[in-house]
């Protein structure tokens, strides 16, 4: 069945909060960023109450709650949204509580931060906070935002450690299930100012069925109707490896490089989309479209 709602999946910020900047009353334009002009903003606009929505702020991944927390409120509240909240969810008999299932039900948007995916995951997963996620994602118009740890568990399984100098040294990288709103994708973040992009090669090559998913910074993915639309300033990377012909992955012990032969890499910037069906790319500033050629 076709998910009703929408995921926009976010790579992180190279710069982390500008509202963190003591004088942001004073010299708020300045302060903004492209990641709260561009992104926050789209978030907004996909809503299907757009200022009006409730947005339910969720930093159970990250370790500094109180900073980030009102980070993005304050963000949030200057792009005229007016009812965002603050939801630190830090235990799992919180998550299975009334209180969280109910803010859960009444939100339009539920944004998760960074921090670490594997807290979040172990703290949400299975409780009834995670399942009425799910339900409203795939019965009503919700929107799932996350960024950095908030995106990469989105999906249904997630990279939770490994090392990016290391990537391509058999068993490096590790994965468990993530919060499972969407199949058959693995999301990376922060993927290319921290080079990560070895992390993927082994994922995908590890189970080919996998699209594996880079988010760069400032940079993220809008997906509705199985179709992905690259939103934001910078790249998105994606990894296909349904066309290997080769490795060396069961030939060799813990620790040592692997070889792939035919892995199929894609290059996403502002606009591009990717059909999850077809598994096609549309370059959306193509120099080889009808109009571009005419």
């Amino acid at each position: 069945m076709k998910a009703k709602g929408k995921l926009i999946l976010i790579g992180g910020a190279v710069n982390k909060g500008s509202f963190a900047e003591n004088e942001y009353d004073v010299n708020i334009e300045k302060n903004l960023n492209f990641f709260e002009k561009g992104i926050l903003r789209r978030i907004i606009d996909e809503s299907k109450n757009l200022e009006n929505s409730v947005i339910e702020i969720v930093t159970t991944a990250s370790q500094i709650p109180t900073i980030v927390g009102p980070e993005y409120q304050k963000a949030f509240n200057y792009l005229g949204v007016k009812q965002c909240n603050i939801l630190d969810i830090v235990t799992r008999e919180q998550a299975n509580s009334d209180a969280a299932v109910a803010r859960a039900q009444a939100a339009d948007v539920v944004m998760f931060t960074g921090g670490d995916q594997l807290r979040l995951t172990s703290i949400l997963g299975g409780t009834r906070f995670h399942d009425t996620i799910l339900q409203k994602y795939k019965e009503e118009e919700f929107i799932y935002a996350g960024t950095s740890a908030g995106a990469a568990a989105a999906s249904e399984s997630m990279i939770y450690q490994g090392s990016s100098s290391e990537a391509l040294l058999k068993g490096e990288i590790k994965t468990t299930q993530g919060l499972n709103l969407i199949q058959d994708v693995l999301v990376d973040t922060h993927f290319v100012q921290r080079g990560r992009i070895g992390r993927l090669f082994q994922a995908v090559v590890n189970n080919p069925r996998i699209l594996g998913i880079g988010l760069g910074e400032d940079t993220g993915l809008y997906i509705c109707n199985e179709v992905m639309t690259a939103i934001g300033s910078g790249l998105v990377i994606l990894v296909d490896g349904r066309f290997i012909r080769d490795t060396n992955l069961t030939n060799v012990s813990l620790g040592e490089p692997i070889s792939i032969d035919n892995l199929t890499v894609h290059v996403m910037s502002v606009n591009d989309s990717y059909n999850l069906l077809t598994k096609k790319m549309t370059i959306f500033n193509s120099q080889y479209s009808a109009a571009a050629l005419s």
